[in-house]
C-alpha cells in the first residue's frame, strides 16, 4: 500500500471535503490509540470490528517493533474507489486512510484475508517502522515541538523532517518490503511473501535472462519504465526481506528495521550496521541467489513436457483485460496498459496479429486495465472507465469506432455479455459490499440481482451462451476461494443459491468462461503453484489441467475446439498465444522462497495474529461523536527560518497547526531582517495563512520568501495585505477536472504590482477580485514524465479598484498536446489571448511578460516557460500591453532514464529536453503603441531524488528573443526546483 505523502493525503481531501459540507459531518470513535472517522452513518457498521483490526494490530507491532509511542493514529475510513486500499504517513501526525472496498483479485497479485484485517495489519507496519523515535529523534522532536513535515516554502524543513522522522527518507521497496513480510505471517502465510504472482514474476525473470535493478535503478527506472510501475517495489521489496529473512533470520530483520538508540538512522547505515555489509553487496548476493534458486524451480517444471504456446502477434501488450473473441470478423478484442502510449482497447487479428487502436481508456487500472465485455452481434465493446476511482461504464464500436458513456459513477465491473436477451451483467462495489447486477439494453441503468454479506465476493462472473448459467469465483471472509455455479432463473427471482463446482483452498479460481457450447468452464488458477489452465466439464463434474506453464498462463479463452486462447507471462508483458485444448497428465511443482524459510525459522508461525474479535472495545472507547476540526488545532510543529526580502535576508521562526486530519491549518511565519540598509518599518515580516475547507486566508506584513535569496524573480513585496480565497472543484473525473476560485485582496503601501516585480505601482493601495476558471483534462503514458496529450484551459477575470477606479483585466490561456508516434514524445500548442477595459497607461490595467521566470533555487513550475507571464530570452516583465495575443508551439522529446547515475542516498532519475518557439503581440487595438516579438529556446530536466523521498528537479534553459525595432537579447537559465 502507499505510504502517505501529504500532498497525497490533502489530494484526498479533495473528493471529502464535497461530502462533508462541514467538518462537523465527520463522526469519529476515540480510544487512547486510536481516532477512527469517517463521513458517511452507512459505514458505521464496520467501524467496531475496524477498531478491533487496529487494536489488534497495533498490540501485535508493539511488542515486535519494541513501539512505546503513545501519540495515537487518526484513521479515515473512506469509500473513493471500487477496490479496497490504504495508505500511511507519520508527518506531521499519524495517518492512516483506508478503503471499504472489496480487495482486487486480478492475476493474485494481493493474496489477503478479511480486508479490514489486512489493511491494518500492513498500515500499522508503515506507521510503527517509519514513527519509531530514538532518543535522539525524540529530542529533536522537542526541539521543533513536533515532527517536521517537509515543505517547499521552506527547504530548511527539509533537514528538519529528517532529523524528526528519519526512517520516513526510505526508498518504497524498503518501506513496503517490510509490511508485505510482516502482514503475511500475521495472516499465517497469506501474502506476498507467499505468493505466486510474486514467485512467477522472478521464475520469468530467470528464465528470459531479463535485467534485476539494483536499488537506484529500481527507484529511478524499475518502478518508472515496467508496465508493473510502482508495484515493482512491492515484488523486489519483498523479495528482498524473505531473502534476508531466509539467510539470516527475521530477528536480523527486525534489528534492521526497528528504529533504536543503537541503529543508524539512515536505512542504507543501518543496514551496514545490522548486517556488517553493504547494501548494495548483499543485494547482489540475493540476485545471484535468486537465479540459483529460479534455475532450480524451472528444472523442476521441466521433469514433465513443459506446454509449448503459439504466439498469436509480436506485439507486447503490456497489463491485459479479458479478452473477447470474434470469430467473424476474425479480432481479438482486449483492453491493454504499456510504457509509451496512453492505455487504449485495441483489436489483434487472429490470422495476421495485426495490432489496431480502438479507443483510449481513462483512468486504467495497473494489471486488469478494464473490466471489458463484448456483443459479437453489434460489434459493441462495453468497457469500465476511472478503473481506479468510481468506475463508469462505456461502450465503443468496433466497426465506426464510436465511444459513448452510459453511466457515469456506476461502480460496475466483472463485465460479462449475455448473448441469450442482449443484458449486460456485472459486480457492484458500494458501501464494502459485492452485488450482481443486471444491465438490459440501453444499458443506462442497472438492476440489483443479489448482494453478498460482507466478507463476501464474487468476481470474473461470466453468463454461459445459452444464458441459463452464471458463473463465478466467490470468496469468503477467510480468504477461501471456490468456483460456484449461479441459475440465472433463479437468481432473478431473488434465490442466489450456488453449486461449489471446486474448492481452490488459498488460490483464486480466475476467469472461468464457458464454451460455446455451455458445456465446459475454462480458466486459470495456482492451485499447483504455478498459473495453469483449467478445464470444467459441466455434465461429468471433473477438472482437468490443460497445461504446464514455466511462467504462467492466464485469461483462457476457447478458441476452436482443439485450441484455446490464453495471455502468456513475460517479463515485459503478457503475450497473446494458444495452447492445445488437450489435458495433460501431469504438472510440475516449485519450491516457495517463504515456504522455505518459514520452515527454516519455525519463529514466524509466532507471528499469527489471534482474532480481532479478541479484542474488548467498549471498555477502550474514550469518545464517539462529531469531530470538530477548529476544535483539534494544536500546534504541529515550531522551527527557525530563514527568507528573503529584496535583497536581504531575513531570520525567523515557522509555526504550523493543524488538527488530527489535516482539514484545518494554520502556518504563521515571523522574521526579522538585521541589515542596516533596510529602513525599520521594512525590518520585521510577517505571513498568516489559514486554510479551512474550500477557504484560504492569508495575510502579510512585508512578506518575505526564502527563494528571494536565490535569483532574479522577487516575491517578497514592502507593504502588507490582507486575501481570502474560496476554491472549489464542480468536476472531479481524475484526470478530468474542473474548478473555480475567487479570491479578494486587498493591498496597502505598495511600491511593486502584487504579481510583477519590476513594474512600479501607481498607487500605493489596491483593492483587487479575481475569478478563474480551470479546467483540464490531460494524460500520459507508462514511463513519462510529463502529460503527453489532451487540452486545457483557464478563463480569468480580475477587477483593480485603484483611486476609486475599477480596471478590469480578461485573458484566457489554452494548451493542446498530441502524442507523436515516438514514445513519450509530443507537440503542444500553448496559446494566450487577454484584454484590459481601463486606462491603458496605468500599470495595473496592463499585462506583462519577459524570461523564463525560474530563479536559481526555486519552488514553483519546472517549466516556467509554458506560463502566459513568461517570454524567454526577454527581461522579467519587460513587455507590457493593454491587450495581447500570444502562441507557442513546445517540441517534448522523449526522457533518457538513467538504471545507475548516483549512489543511494542521492541519484538522478532521467533527464528531458524540451524545444519551444512562440510570439506575442501587444496592444493589438492601439496601432501607436503595438508591439511585437518572438522567441526561440529550450530546456534541459534532470529529476534528482535526495535520501530517496526528496524529490526534486534541475534545470538548464537557454533562449533567444527579438523584440520589435531593437536588437534581439538572449538568456541563461540555471534552477534547482525544490520538492515535487
Amino acid at each position: 500500500m502507499k505510504t502517505l505523502h501529504l500532498w497525497l493525503w490533502r489530494a484526498s481531501l479533495i473528493i471529502l471535503i464535497p461530502q462533508l459540507g462541514t467538518s462537523q459531518s465527520l463522526q469519529a470513535l476515540t480510544t487512547n490509540d486510536l481516532n477512527l472517522m469517517y463521513y458517511d452513518k452507512t459505514h458505521s457498521y464496520i467501524v467496531p470490528h475496524l477498531a478491533r483490526c487496529f487494536q489488534n494490530g497495533l498490540r501485535f507491532h508493539r511488542g515486535l517493533f519494541q513501539y512505546d509511542s503513545h501519540e495515537g493514529v487518526t484513521v479515515l475510513l473512506q469509500d473513493f474507489s471500487d477496490f479496497g486500499n490504504g495508505a500511511a504517513g507519520v508527518g506531521p501526525r499519524n495517518l492512516v486512510s483506508v478503503g471499504l472496498s472489496p480487495v482486487n483479485t486480478v492475476f493474485e497479485t494481493l493474496p489477503a484475508n478479511e480486508r479490514m484485517n489486512w489493511i491494518m495489519n500492513h498500515e500499522l507496519v508503515h506507521i510503527v517502522t517509519l514513527d519509531k523515535p530514538s532518543s535522539t529523534d525524540k529530542f529533536y522532536r522537542n526541539l521543533f515541538s513536533g515532527k517536521v513535515t517537509p515543505i517547499a516554502d521552506n527547504p530548511l524543513s527539509m533537514l528538519y523532517s529528517y532529523l524528526t522522522t528519519p526512517r520516513t527518507y526510505s526508498t518504497r521497496w524498503y518501506r513496503e518490503g517490510i509490511a508485505a513480510f510482516t502482514e503475511t505471517w500475521m495472516a499465517g502465510g497469506l501474502g506476498r511473501a507467499l505468493g505466486s504472482y510474486d514467485e512467477m514474476v522472478f521464475t520469468s525473470m530467470v528464465r528470459d535472462s531479463s535485467y534485476f535493478y539494483d536499488p537506484v535503478g529500481l527507484e529511478s527506472e524499475g518502478t518508472k519504465v515496467d508496465f508493473q510501475v510502482g508495484a515493482n517495489a512491492y515484488l523486489y521489496g519483498t523479495r528482498f526481506m524473505t531473502y534476508l529473512s531466509y539467510t539470516f533470520g527475521p530477528e536480523k530483520l527486525l534489528q534492521w528495521t526497528t528504529r533504536t538508540d543503537e541503529s543508524k538512522a539512515h536505512y542504507v547505515s543501518a543496514f551496514e550496521w545490522a548486517y556488517g555489509t553493504s547494501l548494495e553487496d548483499e543485494w547482489n548476493r540475493w540476485i545471484a541467489f535468486e537465479r540459483r534458486w529460479q534455475k532450480d524451480n524451472l528444472d523442476s517444471l521441466r521433469v514433465n513436457p513443459v506446454t509449448r504456446d503459439r504466439t498469436l502477434s509480436n506485439h507486447i501488450l503490456g497489463s491485459v483485460s479479458r479478452a473477447a473473441i470474434d470469430p467473424l470478423r476474425r479480432k481479438i478484442i482486449v483492453a491493454v496498459n504499456y510504457p509509451g502510449q496512453v492505455p487504449h482497447i485495441a483489436t489483434i487479428g487472429i490470422d495476421d496479429g495485426s495490432f489496431v487502436k480502438l479507443c483510449d481508456v481513462k483512468g486504467a487500472a495497473l494489471y486488469e486495465v478494464a473490466s471489458l465485455a463484448y456483443d459479437q452481434s453489434t460489434g459493441t465493446v462495453f468497457f469500465t472507465s476511472d478503473n481506479n476511482d468510481w468506475r463508469d461504464l462505456n461502450s465503443v464500436n468496433i466497426g465506426t469506432g464510436e465511444t459513448r458513456l452510459l453511466m457515469r459513477d456506476a461502480r460496475i465491473g466483472d463485465l460479462t455479455f449475455n448473448r441469450s436477451d442482449g443484458s449486460l451483467w456485472g459486480v457492484r462495489h458500494e458501501k464494502g459490499f459485492s452485488t450482481i447486477v443486471r444491465m438490459p439494453p440501453p444499458y443506462s441503468d442497472w438492476n440489483t440481482i443479489s448482494t453478498m454479506d460482507y466478507g463476501e465476493d464474487v468476481f470474473d462472473i461470466d453468463v454461459s451462451p445459452d444464458g441459463t448459467m452464471l458463473s463465478a469465483g466467490r470468496t469468503d471472509i477467510a480468504g477461501k476461494q471456490r468456483l460456484v455455479l449461479f441459475s440465472v432463473e433463479k437468481l432473478r427471482k431473488g434465490d442466489a443459491a450456488f453449486e461449489v463446482l471446486f474448492d481452490f483452498d488459498d488460490s483464486n479460481p480466475a476467469n472461468f468462461v464457458f464454451s460455446s457450447d455451455s458445456k465446459h468452464l475454462f480458466g486459470t488458477s495456482y492451485f499447483t503453484g504455478v498459473s495453469n489452465v483449467y478445464r470444467y466439464d459441466l455434465e461429468k463434474k471433473d477438472m482437468h489441467i490443460l497445461s504446464n506453464a514455466e511462467t504462467g498462463f492466464f485469461r483462457p479463452v476457447p478458441f476452436s475446439e482443439d485450441s484455446v486462447f490464453v495471455f502468456r507471462y513475460s517479463g515485459t508483458g503478457f503475450v497473446p498465444a494458444s495452447i492445445p485444448n488437450v489435458p495433460v497428465e501431469r504438472v510440475g511443482d516449485i519450491r516457495f522462497l517463504g515456504d522455505e524459510t518459514i520452515e527454516k525459522y519455525p519463529v514466524l508461525k509466532e507471528w499469527i495474529v489471534p482474532s480481532p474479535a479478541s479484542i474488548s472495545l467498549d471498555s477502550m472507547v474514550t469518545r464517539e461523536g462529531e469531530y470538530s476540526a477548529l476544535g483539534n488545532i494544536r500546534l504541529a510543529s515550531a522551527y527557525p527560518v530563514v527568507e528573503g526580502y529584496k535583497d536581504f535576508a531575513a531570520f525567523g521562526m515557522r509555526f504550523h497547526l493543524a488538527d488530527k486530519i489535516l482539514l484545518q491549518a494554520i502556518d504563521l511565519a515571523v522574521s526579522y531582517s538585521p541589515n542596516q540598509l533596510l529602513r525599520n518599518v521594512e525590518r520585521i515580516h510577517a505571513t498568516l495563512n489559514y486554510r479551512f475547507s474550500n477557504w484560504r486566508l492569508r495575510a502579510t506584513y512585508n512578506g518575505a520568501d526564502f527563494y528571494d535569496l536565490f535569483g532574479p524573480t522577487k516575491t517578497s513585496r514592502k507593504g502588507y495585505s490582507l486575501g481570502l480565497q474560496y476554491r472549489k472543484t464542480i468536476l472531479y473525473n481524475d484526470p478530468e477536472t474542473m474548478n473555480y476560485s475567487l479570491h479578494l485582496a486587498g493591498y496597502g503601501d505598495l511600491e511593486r504590482l502584487p504579481e510583477f516585480q519590476n513594474v512600479v505601482a501607481s498607487f500605493n493601495r489596491l483593492v483587487s477580485f479575481n475569478a478563474r476558471l480551470h479546467y483540464e483534462y490531460l494524460r500520459k503514458s507508462l514511463g513519462a514524465v510529463d502529460n503527453e496529450k489532451g487540452v486545457s484551459f483557464d478563463a480569468i477575470f480580475t477587477n483593480n479598484f485603484v483611486r476609486n477606479k475599477h480596471l478590469q483585466l480578461l485573458y484566457g490561456n489554452v494548451d493542446y498536446g498530441i502524442p507523436l508516434p515516438i514514445n513519450h514524445s509530443s507537440i503542444w500548442l500553448r496559446t494566450s489571448l487577454g484584454m484590459s477595459f481601463g486606462d491603458r497607461n496605468d500599470p495595473f490595467a496592463n499585462f506583462y511578460f519577459g524570461g523564463f521566470g525560474n530563479n536559481w533555487v526555486d519552488r514553483g513550475e519546472v517549466k516556467r516557460f509554458r506560463e502566459a507571464y513568461s517570454f524567454p530570452g526577454a527581461g522579467l516583465n519587460e513587455i507590457g500591453g493593454a491587450t495581447y495575443a500570444k502562441g507557442m508551439v513546445e517540441w517534448m522529446l522523449p526522457p533518457l532514464r538513467f538504471r545507475r547515475f548516483g549512489l543511494p542516498s542521492f541519484y538522478v532519475s532521467w533527464t528531458q529536453l524540451s524545444l519551444f518557439t512562440g510570439g506575442i503581440l501587444t496592444n493589438i487595438d492601439d496601432q501607436a503603441s503595438r508591439g511585437h516579438a518572438l522567441d526561440a529556446g529550450l530546456q534541459l530536466d534532470f529529476k534528482l531524488a535526495l535520501f530517496s523521498a526528496l524529490e526534486s528537479t534541475f534545470s538548464l534553459g537557454y533562449a533567444i528573443a527579438s523584440k520589435q525595432s531593437q536588437r534581439p537579447s538572449d538568456e541563461f537559465m540555471i534552477s534547482l526546483k525544490v520538492l515535487k
